[in-house]
C-alpha cells in the first residue's frame, strides 16, 4: 500500500519565522499522528489478508455424500417423495424427455465425488489398475509455513512513506532439543563439588585474577591511546568490564576501569563539541578520512554517554542502598564505588567543560555538594571552585550558577554554606573581562551570572534570614557590593540594619553586615544622603567581643571594616569619632593575641597619619571639658580627647618583639624618619597583611625566640680547682687502686678521724 503523498506546500522560511515554536511542535505532532494512523491501517489490512490466505490453505474441501452408500433408508424415502412431487412423464415433451435421458447417461456434477478424481465414465474403464487410480488422485500442496514479519520504522521518500518489514527468525524445535541435550551434560559437570580452598590459596587465586584483569585493562588502554580512531571499538570492550561478575575482584576491577576510562576520555577527547550530523550531511559523499573521523566521533560520544550513565547508576545504587539480584557487590562496597565515580565526574567537570554532556555532569555534581558524606561534599565543592577559577569564557560557570540557584530555591535555602563560594570565580571573571576578541560575549555572560547570584542573595536576605547560607551571602555581598545597582541601596541598608538589630546573627555575621553597608556607601553610594552612624556605633560597641580566649577569625574582618569606615571615608569622619576608635583599639590590643595586636597597632598608626590632630592622645594634659567615659557606647560623646594612650607603655614591655616596636613607634608619634621609625618591611604592609604574616596558627612563636647565648666567653673554672690538694691526692690514690672484695670496717676510719 503506497502512502498518500502530502500535497501541501512547504512553508517558506519567512513564514516559519513568524510561526510560534508551540505551533510548529503541534503541527509536527499531528503529522506524526497521521503517519502512524495510516501505518496502523496498512498493517491491519495486511494482517487480514494473511489470515485469509492462511484459512484458505488450511481448510480442506468436504466431499459430497455418496447417494448409493450413505444412509440408504433416507435415500429411499427421499426418492419416493421426489417421485410423488415429480411431474408425470406424459406431461413432458418428447424432446425434453430425450434430453433428460441423454443427461442421465452422462456423469453430472451432482453425481460426482470431488474427493476422488475419477473420470466421468468410470464404469466403462473397469480394466484400470489400482496404481493408475492412485496416480490420478490430486496431490495436496505442502505449502511452506508463512513467515512472520516484523514491522520496522518506515522510510520517508519524495513519493511518501514506504513501510519496512523484516522476517522474524524461526527457531527450529529440533535444534532446541539438541541444544538442551547438549546443555544437560554441562549442567551435570557444573554440579560437581568445587574444591574448597584455604584462605592463603584463595588470596593467591584472587591476586592472580586481579593481575590478569589489570594486564587486560592496560592492553586495551594502550591500544586506544596509540590509535584512537582505529581502536574506538575497544572502548566498548573496556567499558563492559564495569560489569565484572567475579565477586572476588569485582569491586577492584570496576574501580580500575572507572579511573582508566576517565583518563582515556581526558586524553582522546577533541577540543571541540561534537554535534549530530544533519540529514543533508549524511547523504553527501565524503572522503574515507572524513568518514573515519565521523565514525570515531560518533563512537566516542556514544561511549562517553554510556560511561556517564554507568557512573550515575553507581551513585544511585549507593544512595538507594538496594542490593541487586546478582549480589556481586556488597552494600559496604557501594560507597567506595560511588566515591570513585564522583571523583571521576569531578575530574571530567574540570577537564572537559567544552565537550558534550557537560551540563549533565553539572546536574549530577551540584546536588552532591550538599551530600551528608563530608568527603563527597568537599570533593564536589573543590571541583566547582576549580572550574570557576579555570573557566575563562564563563559559559560553564553560568551553567553551574543556574543549577545552584535552582537547587537552593528548591531546597528552601536549607543547604550548606559552601554552595555560595562562587565569588572567587566571579572576581576572576570581572578582572579578565578586558580587551579580547569576544569582550561583548564575555560581558554578557558575566552580567547574567552576577544577576543570578544577586537574585539568590536577595531572596535569602528577604525570605530565609535564618538559613545557614546567610553568612556566605553577607560575605559575598560585602565583596561585590560595588556591583549592585544604586536603586537597591536604600532597601538593602534597611535590611542589613534590621538583621543587626534582630540579635539573631553571630558576631562574624554582624561584622559582614557592617562591611557590606560601608562597601555600598564607599562606591556609588556617595551620592546618597545616608547617615551610617548606627553602623559606627555597632562596631564601636562590639569591639571588646574580640579577646585572646576567642578565635581570631573576626579580627581580620574588623581590620577591613576599620579601613573602609575610617580611612577611606576620612572626609565624613569627625575628629571625636577618630579619637574614640583609636583609644578603644589601643585598649583592645592588650586583650588579643600578638598577631591581632600587631594588626590593631598598624591600624592605629594609619589613623594617626590620616587624622594628625589625634596626637593629643599622646599628651598627659587634658583638653576641653568633661571626663572620658569608656563605658559609653557612643563614640561621638565619650570625650575621648580627655584621655591618653597609657596602654602603649604596657605594650612596650610585651613579650613579642614586633608589638614592642610598634608600641615604641606610636609613643614617639609614629614618625616616618628617624631612629623610632619602622623598617620598610613593617611600614609598607597593610594591617591585614601583618595580621596574616605573624599568625600563631602553627602554635609556635612567630618570629622564633632568639637564643640567650652571650657573645663574651668568660673563663670557666674546672672541677679540680674547687678541691684542696690533700683531697685531690686522696681521690687519685683511691681511683688508682685495684678494687678488692674485702669486708667493710667503718670503725677504723672512725678511729683515725677521731685521733
Amino acid at each position: 500500500m503506497k502512502a498518500r503523498r502530502n500535497k501541501k506546500q512547504v512553508p517558506s522560511f519567512r513564514k516559519l519565522l513568524k510561526t510560534s515554536k508551540v505551533k510548529l511542535e503541534n503541527k509536527l505532532k499531528n503529522k506524526q499522528f497521521k503517519q502512524q494512523s495510516t501505518l496502523k491501517k496498512y498493517r491491519k489490512e495486511q494482517r487480514k489478508l494473511r489470515q485469509a490466505v492462511k484459512d484458505a490453505v488450511s481448510k480442506k474441501p468436504v466431499p459430497l455424500e455418496d447417494p448409493k452408500e450413505k444412509r440408504p433408508g433416507k435415500r429411499i424415502e427421499r426418492e419416493e417423495g421426489e417421485e410423488e412431487e415429480a411431474l408425470p412423464l406424459d406431461m413432458m415433451d418428447e424432446d425434453d424427455l430425450q434430453l433428460m435421458k441423454d443427461l442421465g447417461q452422462r456423469a453430472s456434477f451432482l453425481t460426482r465425488d470431488i474427493s476422488t478424481s475419477e473420470p466421468v465414465h468410470v464404469k466403462k474403464r473397469k480394466h484400470e489398475s489400482v496404481i493408475d487410480k492412485y496416480e490420478k488422485i490430486p496431490r495436496t500442496l505442502h505449502t511452506a509455513p508463512e513467515k512472520e514479519l516484523i514491522h520496522l520504522l518506515p522510510i520517508k521518500d519524495k513519493s511518501g512513506i514506504i513501510p519496512q518489514t523484516r522476517e522474524k527468525p524461526v527457531i527450529d524445535s529440533n535444534q532446541d532439543e539438541e541444544d538442551q541435550e547438549e546443555m544437560e551434560p554441562e549442567e551435570e559437570i557444573i554440579e560437581k563439588p568445587i574444591k574448597e580452598l584455604t584462605l592463603e590459596e584463595h588470596l593467591i587465586e584472587r591476586k592472580k585474577k586481579l593481575q590478569e584483569r589489570k594486564m587486560h585493562i592496560a592492553a586495551l588502554a594502550s591500544a586506544i591511546l596509540s590509535d584512537p580512531e582505529s581502536n574506538i571499538k575497544k572502548l566498548k570492550e573496556l567499558r563492559s568490564m564495569l560489569m565484572e561478575q567475579d565477586p572476588d575482584v569485582a569491586v577492584t576491577v570496576r574501580k580500575l576501569v572507572i579511573v582508566s576510562l576517565m583518563e582515556l576520555f581526558k586524553d582522546i577527547t577533541p577540543s571541540y563539541k561534537i554535534r549530530p550530523l544533519t540529514e543533508a550531511e549524511k547523504s553527501t559523499k565524503i572522503r574515507k578520512e572524513t568518514q573515519k573521523l565521523r565514525e570515531f566521533e560518533e563512537g566516542l560520544v556514544s561511549q562517553y554517554k554510556f560511561y556517564l550513565e554507568n557512573l550515575e547508576q553507581m551513585i544511585k545504587d549507593w544512595k538507594q542502598r538496594k542490593l541487586k539480584k546478582s549480589n556481586v557487590v556488597s552494600l559496604k562496597a557501594y560507597k567506595g564505588l560511588a566515591e570513585v565515580a564522583v571523583k571521576s565526574l569531578c575530574e571530567l567537570l574540570v577537564a572537559l567543560p567544552h565537550f558534550n554532556f557537560h551540563n549533565n555532569i553539572i546536574v549530577l555534581i551540584v546536588p552532591l555538594m550538599n551530600d551528608m558524606s563530608k568527603s563527597i561534599s568537599e570533593m564536589c565543592c573543590e571541583a566547582v571552585k576549580k572550574l570557576f577559577k579555570q573557566d575563562k569564557l564563563g559559559q560553564a560557570s553560568l551553567g553551574v550558577i543556574k543549577v545552584i540557584s535552582g537547587f537552593v530555591k528548591g531546597r528552601n535555602y536549607e543547604v550548606r554554606p559552601e554552595w555560595k563560594k562562587a565569588e572567587e570565580k566571579l572576581e576572576r571573571e570581572l578582572r579578565e573581562a578586558e580587551a579580547s576578541e569576544s569582550t561583548e560575549k564575555k560581558l554578557k555572560l558575566h552580567t547574567e551570572t552576577l544577576n543570578i547570584v544577586f537574585v539568590t542573595y536577595f531572596r535569602i536576605l528577604k525570605k530565609a534570614q535564618r538559613s545557614p547560607l546567610l553568612p556566605a551571602v553577607l560575605e559575598g555581598l560585602a565583596k561585590f557590593a560595588h556591583l549592585i545597582n544604586v536603586e537597591f541601596f536604600d532597601d538593602l541598608l534597611v535590611v542589613l540594619h534590621s538583621l543587626i538589630e534582630s540579635g539573631d546573627l553571630s558576631y562574624q555575621e554582624s561584622l559582614h553586615c557592617v562591611q557590606t553597608a560601608f562597601h555600598i556607601l564607599s562606591g556609588q553610594g556617595d551620592v546618597l544622603n545616608i547617615d551610617p552612624m548606627k553602623f559606627y556605633t555597632h562596631l564601636y560597641k562590639t569591639l571588646f567581643k574580640l579577646h585572646a580566649g576567642a578565635t581570631n577569625e573576626g579580627v581580620e574582618t574588623v581590620l577591613q571594616c576599620l579601613d573602609v569606615m575610617l580611612t577611606k571615608r576620612r572626609k565624613q569622619v569627625s575628629q571625636q569619632r577618630a579619637l574614640a576608635f583609636i583609644k578603644r583599639l589601643c585598649t583592645l590590643a592588650l586583650h588579643v593575641l600578638p598577631n591581632s595586636s600587631i594588626g590593631i597597632l598598624a591600624t592605629n598608626r594609619i589613623l594617626m597619619h590620616t587624622f594628625p590632630k589625634t596626637d593629643l592622645l599622646l599628651d598627659n594634659e587634658s583638653q576641653g571639658s568633661g571626663v572620658f567615659l569608656p563605658e559609653l557606647d557612643e563614640p561621638e560623646y565619650c570625650n575621648a580627647q580627655n584621655t591618653a594612650l597609657w596602654e602603649l607603655h604596657a605594650l612596650r614591655r610585651h613579650y613579642h618583639p614586633i608589638v614592642q616596636k610598634f608600641a615604641v613607634h606610636l609613643i614617639a608619634g609614629a614618625p616616618s624618619e628617624g631612629s623610632e621609625a619602622l623598617k620598610p618591611e613593617l611600614s609598607r604592609r597593610s594591617a591585614a597583611e601583618l595580621f596574616e604574616a605573624y599568625s600563631m596558627a602553627a602554635m609556635t612563636f612567630n618570629p622564633p625566640v632568639e637564643s640567650s647565648n652571650s657573645k663574651r666567653k668568660d673563663k670557666v673554672l674546672q672541677g679540680d680547682s674547687f678541691l684542696n690538694e690533700e683531697l685531690s691526692q686522696l681521690i687519685k690514690r683511691h681511683c688508682s687502686q685495684v678494687a678488692t672484695q674485702l669486708p667493710l670496717d667503718f670503725t677504723k676510719c672512725l678511729e683515725t678521724s677521731l685521733r
